[in-house]
């Protein structure tokens, strides 16, 4: 396959960026979009040019790092992360543009990395439960019943990639925030800190400058873990339940 990349160029977070058009070959359509990347920054080490900055860690689809706007979608046509987006997905002779993710809170780096610990600052608020010293509790000594583990572990799949936000017309972080918050306030162990944890959270959400929430629901249109939607208005009950009781 030979592609033309028109792909954001930013030297440094104050530094003004531009799309820089760049011609590839040679693309096999079993490699993945990251594989892709490779090749081409093979390829401008060799003429002696910068390479595209790009994050990436486990390219398994588990750790959350990588992440782009590709032709106007988060992680690209496919409904999963970037590292697992695979080139058979496009076709030969396309031009794909590959531009980073698009967020107050998300400051660009370089090229197509940006900042996103304002999510490790939301989850620093209230995404922990209390941790008793002492010998390790007996197996099943704490009873959860199925539903609530079926809704914990469905929102514990999130892995922080930021596709909510960047999909989101608002730059909203609502579905990434709710994901935390359902997934530690639907289990007992999760109880104690249950009132306080929404508050926190939204609180440090709303500090860090993201966008309001309008339902728009592209946030889980292009969640790769499939987040549901409804778990927006789960959180909202729990903030205004919190609301209520005065955070007790």
């Amino acid at each position: 396959m030979n592609l033309t990349l028109r792909i954001w160029r930013q030297a440094g977070p104050d530094t003004p960026g531009s799309m820089t058009t760049y011609q590839v070959g040679g693309i096999s359509p079993d490699m993945s979009f990251l594989e892709m990347l490779d090749t081409l920054n093979e390829e401008l080490i060799l003429r002696g040019d910068t390479p595209v900055a790009f994050d990436h860690d486990c390219r398994e689809g588990i750790c959350g790092a990588c992440g782009m706007v590709i032709n106007g979608r988060a992680h690209g046509p496919e409904r999963t992360t970037t590292c697992q987006l695979h080139m058979r997905h496009f076709e030969d002779g396309d031009t794909i543009d590959v531009e980073p993710w698009r967020a107050a809170a998300f400051p660009v780096v370089k090229d197509l990395v940006v900042d996103r610990t304002a999510f490790d600052r939301i989850i620093g608020a209230g995404g922990y439960i209390t941790a008793p010293t002492g010998s390790a509790p007996d197996a099943h000594a704490t009873p959860v019943p199925k539903e609530a583990a079926d809704t914990a572990f469905e929102h514990a799949e999130c892995i922080g990639c930021g596709a909510c936000v960047a999909a989101c017309p608002n730059g909203s972080a609502m579905l990434f925030t709710s994901a935390k918050v359902v997934h530690l306030n639907v289990l007992p162990q999760g109880a104690p800190e249950r009132a306080s944890r929404v508050r926190n959270m939204v609180e440090a959400m709303d500090a860090e400058g993201f966008g309001g929430c309008t339902n728009t629901g592209e946030c889980a249109t292009a969640c790769p873990k499939g987040i549901p939607l409804p778990s927006i208005a789960a959180m909202n009950r729990e903030y205004l339940r919190s609301s209520l009781r005065g955070g007790r």
